[in-house]
């Protein structure tokens, strides 16, 4: 190995450790995803009352009306709440969701025309447990070179989600690489900031790493060449607790390969 490739190897391992700390902290943050307690889905509470969460929630057509009384402690927009408020879907950072509760953040979400409310609460039980993210170390092998396929049209797919459910999921076109000579491609997402999103399984899952993981590289070029670096492998939010309502891979998003790289479990005390 020449120095300049010794060199850049070693960049490379570094920023990678950088990343893994930030992921760390990310996920052990006050409204990470270790401190989501329950998302309650509107159709399943018919009376308004969802387990644990203060005031009244009904669905209303496009929108959840909050009814509350002084005593159960709700702000809503920082203030103080008591009356009736109708509430649209939360797409701002959690700790910027209209609704609180004592520290905890109460988050409205719309997925497919059904209305839920998810508890944030920084106190909860795996926030407490959590110690780290086990992964594996950083190796240049697992950097290879990849190109993005668009459909002509964005297609949707009926997949199993973490939760039992049954839902669609977008996919924008194929991120097609190549290890150790053979050929594999992963249906993907186009985020709204340009950089892809997979989920995806393989030989490991399931055994030494979760049973699925994501990917998310960065923005296409132009002629659509894209790096794939499968040390940046995420463990989806549901790895960290149940109330997650991950997607499982679609149909051919399991590669045929172990994938000995990236994130590949939770550790706890």
């Amino acid at each position: 190995m020449s120095d300049t490739t010794s060199s850049e190897t070693t960049d490379a391992a570094g920023d990678w450790r950088h990343w893994h700390e930030r992921r760390e902290a990310a996920v052990a943050s006050s409204y990470g995803p270790l401190s989501l307690t329950g998302t309650h889905w509107s159709a399943d509470f018919p009376d308004g009352r969802l387990p644990g969460v203060p005031g009244e929630w009904h669905e209303d057509g496009d929108g959840v009306v909050l009814t509350a009384v002084a005593e159960d402690g709700l702000t809503v927009d920082g203030k103080p709440f008591a009356g009736s408020v109708r509430l649209g879907a939360d797409h701002a950072p959690i700790h910027e969701s209209r609704v609180e509760a004592a520290g905890r953040r109460l988050v409205v979400l719309h997925r497919e025309g059904l209305w839920a409310v998810r508890d944030f609460d920084p106190g909860s039980a795996a926030r407490r447990a959590f110690r780290g993210i086990e992964a594996t170390p950083y190796d240049p092998r697992w950097v290879v070179p990849g190109f993005y396929r668009p459909y002509e049209e964005a297609r949707s797919v009926r997949v199993r989600n973490a939760d039992g459910r049954e839902r669609g999921l977008g996919l924008s076109g194929e991120l097609v690489f190549e290890l150790d000579g053979r050929a594999h491609a992963l249906q993907v997402a186009v985020e709204d900031d340009g950089t892809l999103w997979a989920v995806f399984a393989d030989a490991t899952s399931g055994r030494s790493t979760f049973r699925f993981r994501f990917l998310r590289p960065a923005a296409p070029a132009e002629d659509g060449s894209v790096t794939v670096d499968l040390n940046r492998a995420l463990l989806p939010p549901c790895a960290f607790v149940d109330h997650f309502i991950c997607p499982f891979p679609p149909p051919g998003n399991t590669l045929d390969v172990a994938v000995e790289a990236g994130e590949r479990r939770v550790l706890t005390a």
